[in-house]
C-alpha cells in the first residue's frame, strides 16, 4: 500500500504542471460582493495556518490534489449569520478548488421540484406553515454527500448544518469536516448589508443601494426587496442564528476557524485560500509519508 501511495506521489509530481493562480474571479449570476467595511471592534483569535514541509511545498497544486485524493478528499463546512457573504465565497472557493458545493436549501427546492419521496415530505410541512423536519433534509444532505462527484471530488456544505440536532445527525452518520469556517461579521454591518439589498426581477441581479447600486434609473425603478429583508426582520433572523451557533460550533470545535468577514471579498478569500491549501497539504503530507 506504501509503495503504491509512493509510486502514486511520484507519478503526480512528474506529469502534472503547475495550475495557474487567478488573482481575480467573476461572481456568480445573483451573488453580491460587498466591499471592505471598517475594521470590527471585536478581537478573533484566527488559528494559524499549518506550517508546510519542503516536500510538499515542491509539489504543484494539481500534484497535490490529485495525491491527497488517494487518502481522502478535502472536506469543508462554511457556516455564518445572514449577509455574512458565505454564498460569495462559497463561489470562489468551488472555482478553485473544484469541491462540490451543497446547500440545504437548494437541495430542499431540488427535491420538492423534482417530486421525490424526500420532496413530497417536506412540501407537506411547508404547505402548512411548519418546519421541515431535520431527519428530512438530513437525509438529502446525506444522499448527496453521498453521490460519486462528492465522494471523489470533496465537498463545500454552505450553512448547514444550523443546529446542535442537526449537527449531532451528521455526527451519527460519521459525516464530519476537516476544517469548518465560520465567517464572523459585526451585527451592525450584517444588518446594513441585508437593508441594503434589491433585486431585479428581469434579470434575477442583486444590488445594493449603497455598495452596488444600479446601473441606471430604468433598472432602479423595477428593483424590489424581500419581504424579509428589513431591519426588524434581519434582527429577529439574527437572534435565531446566535441561539443555535454556541452549541453548533461546539461540536466542531477542534476544526473551527473563525475569519474575519468584515474585510474585501479578495482579503476574505485570500484568508480561505490560505487555510485550505493548508489542510490540503496536511492530507498530502500523511499520503506522501506513508
Amino acid at each position: 500500500m506504501a509503495s503504491s501511495m509512493a509510486a502514486a506521489c511520484t507519478a503526480a509530481k512528474a506529469s502534472l504542471s503547475p495550475a495557474q493562480s487567478t488573482n481575480q474571479r467573476t461572481p456568480a449570476q445573483g451573488r453580491l460582493l460587498f466591499p471592505g467595511a471598517a475594521p470590527s471592534s471585536r478581537s478573533l483569535r484566527l488559528r494559524p495556518a499549518d506550517r508546510r514541509s519542503p516536500a510538499t511545498r515542491s509539489l504543484p497544486r494539481a500534484a497535490k490534489a490529485v495525491v491527497a485524493a488517494l487518502a481522502d478528499p478535502l472536506k469543508v463546512m462554511i457556516s455564518g449569520a445572514p449577509a455574512s457573504g458565505k454564498g460569495t465565497q462559497c463561489e470562489l472557493i468551488k472555482a478553485k478548488f473544484g469541491l462540490v458545493h451543497i446547500s440545504a436549501g437548494d437541495l430542499l427546492r431540488a427535491e420538492i421540484a423534482a417530486g421525490s419521496e424526500n420532496g413530497k415530505q417536506a412540501k407537506e410541512f411547508m404547505e402548512k406553515g411548519q418546519l421541515v423536519p431535520d431527519e428530512i433534509v438530513v437525509n438529502m444532505v446525506k444522499e448527496r454527500l453521498l453521490q460519486p462527484d462528492a465522494q471523489e471530488n470533496g465537498w463545500l456544505l454552505d450553512g448547514y448544518p444550523r443546529s446542535y440536532s442537526q449537527a449531532m445527525a451528521l455526527e451519527t452518520l460519521a459525516i464530519r469536516p476537516d476544517i469548518c469556517i465560520l465567517l464572523d461579521v459585526p451585527d451592525e454591518l450584517l444588518v446594513e448589508r441585508v437593508v441594503g439589498r434589491r433585486l431585479d426581477p428581469v434579470t434575477g441581479k442583486i444590488y445594493h443601494l449603497k455598495y452596488s447600486p444600479p446601473e441606471n434609473e430604468e433598472i432602479a425603478s423595477r428593483l424590489t426587496q424581500r419581504f424579509d429583508d428589513t431591519e426588524e426582520k434581519v434582527k429577529l433572523r439574527l437572534e435565531t442564528y446566535y441561539q443555535n451557533i454556541e452549541s453548533l460550533l461546539s461540536t466542531y470545535e477542534d476544526v473551527l476557524v473563525k475569519v474575519k468577514g468584515d474585510a474585501t471579498v479578495e482579503d476574505v478569500f485570500s484568508k480561505i485560500d490560505e487555510l485550505l491549501s493548508s489542510s490540503l497539504d496536511k492530507k498530502t503530507e500523511i499520503v506522501a509519508s506513508a
